[in-house]
């Protein structure tokens, strides 16, 4: 057996770290090309030892071991180490193979940025922090790397600090995350307050002894609210709703980070979590079923969002909050092994659907709205192939990737007996129709029909879409093909946005390959037990696939967006005005922005101002602080009085004194002498 190197797996989010302290300390120093080969080096370097791990683990191979010990409070020990295992090794390839991607494709589109080294510092050390994640072994290191995504999130969201959308908009990431981090903290505590350990395993072995408590002062299952409150860290990270809020907002940063959070780093770091917690989450049918229709809610309404966008990279926001929430809904029925298969396959073809988004905003002189293009394939033929090959994985296309992923998700959540299962198909199966629409609504109105930008005229150089330091001095709008470092990574992410799906389906999810990292009480929970016994092989379910529901809804999407902006364009123009009132719901995004900032931030900043003036100066100020000033200085004045520094009074007093203690002693005495 192939066993796994200590220095090797620290290597791997080290070398993406060096990288990015060189290019962001010396960046200058190293110039622009120096500063992308140091960082494509290191993520290079880390992918190939992932892929040489992910090799080890195949054949059976497994590393779980303290590599550094921070500090020790009593029983409790804080410590850096790394978990290895299917799941891990799983994750550590997507994330290095996407990031690395992800690297030579901002060469091309970062080319006239100013901030060119600054930005391939930030994505480097991106990488590196989600990998801390995904190695951790214990809670320590996750929430380490946890808070380490978020902050360099709101670095890259922010990155054109100069546009106000921009700051804006890394600063709603950054709150809402908080809110779910504060959640995802408050788990932790009662990990270590009740399992007394930081440790995965050793956590996992206690399990069944929390699971018989119940959370003190109330007659709720501990192992319920850690759960949830596990979970609503993810609802956090991995945009579910109500805490979806900041991810399409997200977009205000470059397109290659926006695929990165979308498709490697932060947004699977929730689903990634919830699975790698399945032995505590198995125990709470409550907070599966939690889990699961938060997860629905989220997979349809955001779906529906994304039908009404007219910004190129909104629309594939929008997909990936609906794809998150199909993921959450195969972890609500303990298929934990289907949602990071789909989170895998996702992983891929969002990638590349982002990346070919930023290759028609480069083509179209950087503007992304998707009214002005149409006829794109013309000019853009290898962006217009990857883009089409995206979409059809990303709408479920029998023997795409999509296609083995989605339906798995499908199929576990009809097998399921949650209460919420029934609410949850109707959804993720709905979805597929919504998908498919919005999905091949942005794909005819970018590559097909008129060529609108004839139309249009090009954007003076100081408007807003200008705001990034992008700069184009040709005035004349006419499209064109994106250099080789920016249609490599699209042809290279294709590959397995088409294929690994098929290869992979057998051993990931039908398999042993997660035998010991996902735990699933079968008896309880049968759903992944019933999709597994109608496993008859790839090929089987691809041709069977042709016969289902899914694919012929995922066709009508696609009918219906064809016969909508192809054929019928009045169409879509008389629905907006007949349907005027749900069409201002969902550009409102169902209000939420209006409920977070005029009901949640609101109440917050009243409560925090009672808090203040109350609390703050009207009790701690004016009564303990200042009161009890008053009352000494009160007191003072009332002794002062007694204080005159003349002798005589001083022995009138004495005298007086005296002859109150002799009246106090002798009052029996003169009482039974009065009574006689």
């Amino acid at each position: 057996m192939t066993q796994l190197s200590q220095n090797m797996l620290v290597a791997v989010p080290l070398a993406p770290l060096v990288g990015a302290i060189v290019a962001g300390l010396f960046g200058k120093a190293v110039g622009r090309r120096g500063a992308h080969t140091i960082t494509i080096l290191g993520v290079f370097i880390a992918f190939v030892l992932s892929a040489l791990t992910l090799n080890a683990v195949v054949d059976g191979a497994r590393f779980n071991a303290t590599i550094y010990e921070w500090m020790t409070l009593g029983d409790l020990k804080m410590e850096i180490g790394f978990l290895v295992d299917g799941l891990t090794a799983m994750m550590m390839c997507v994330v290095t193979f996407v990031s690395l991607m992800v690297h030579v494709y901002t060469i091309g589109y970062m080319e006239e940025d100013p901030g060119y080294q600054r930005f391939f510092s930030y994505i480097s050390l991106f990488t590196f922090s989600m990998l801390m994640l995904v190695m951790s072994n214990n809670f320590l290191q996750l929430f380490f790397g946890w808070e380490a995504v978020g902050l360099v999130s709101y670095l890259l969201i922010g990155f054109w600090f100069k546009k106000p959308s921009a700051v804006f908009a890394n600063m709603k990431a950054f709150l809402v995350n908080r809110v779910g981090d504060f959640g995802f903290i408050l788990g932790i505590g009662l990990i270590v307050a009740y399992a007394g350990t930081l440790d995965y395993a050793q956590t996992f072995a206690r399990a069944g002894e929390i699971a018989q408590l119940t959370f003190p002062g109330s007659d709720w299952m501990l192992i319920t609210v850690i759960c949830i409150c596990l979970f609503i860290g993810a609802m956090g990270k991995s945009a579910q709703f109500p805490l979806h809020v900041w991810l399409p907002d997200s977009m205000e940063g470059p397109t290659p980070i926006s695929a990165l959070i979308h498709a490697a780093t932060m947004v699977t770091a929730g689903i990634f979590m919830v699975a790698r917690m399945s032995p505590l989450f198995e125990l709470s049918d409550a907070a599966l079923n939690f889990v699961l229709v938060i997860g629905a809610i989220t997979a349809l309404f955001m779906g529906f969002l994304g039908i009404i966008q007219n910004d190129i990279k909104r629309v594939v926001a929008y997909s990936t909050l609906s794809q998150l929430g199909y993921m959450t809904v195969a972890l609500g029925v303990s298929a934990y092994s289907v949602a990071v298969f789909h989170l895998m396959t996702h992983a891929f073809f969002k990638a590349l659907l982002f990346l070919g988004a930023g290759s028609v905003i480069i083509g179209m002189h950087h503007d992304q709205d998707i009214r002005n293009m149409g006829g794109l394939r013309k000019y853009m033929k290898i962006t217009w192939i990857t883009s089409l090959l995206g979409s059809l994985a990303l709408i479920g296309t029998p023997f795409f990737s999509g296609f083995y992923s989605k339906d798995s998700i499908i199929e576990a959540v009809h097998a399921s007996h949650l209460p919420g299962a029934g609410f949850a198909y109707f959804a993720v199966v709905l979805g597929v129709f919504v998908t498919a629409f919005y999905s091949f609504r942005m794909y005819f109105l970018v590559f097909h029909g008129e060529e609108r930008f004839r139309h249009k005229p090009f954007p003076p150089e100081d408007d807003e879409a200008h705001a990034d330091g992008h700069h184009d001095h040709d005035h004349v709008h006419e499209p064109h093909e994106s250099p080789a470092v920016v249609t490599v990574p699209l042809l290279l992410l294709a590959i397995p946005s088409v294929v690994i799906g098929y290869f992979t389906l057998g051993p990931l999810v039908h398999g042993s390959f997660f035998a010991d990292a996902i735990t699933v009480d079968a008896t309880k929970h049968p759903a992944m037990a019933e999709l597994q016994s109608h496993f008859h092989g790839a090929m089987a379910m691809g041709l069977h696939g042709f016969m289902t529901a899914p694919f012929w809804l995922a066709l009508a999407g696609v009918v219906t967006a064809y016969v909508f902006y192809m054929l019928k364009p009045a169409i879509p123009t008389m629905l907006r005005q007949r349907l005027g009132f749900l069409v201002r719901i969902m550009e409102n995004k169902y209000y939420m922005d209006w409920i977070n900032e005029n009901i949640v931030a609101a109440g917050a900043r009243l409560l925090g101002r009672g808090l203040w003036k109350g609390g703050d100066v009207g009790l701690i100020d004016g009564v303990v602080v200042n009161g009890s000033a008053k009352l000494v200085g009160l007191t003072a004045s009332v002794v002062r009085l007694f204080q005159s520094g003349y002798i005589y009074h001083y022995a009138l007093v004495m005298i007086v004194g005296i002859f109150a203690l002799l009246t106090w002693q002798l009052w029996p005495f003169l009482q039974s002498f009065v009574t006689r």
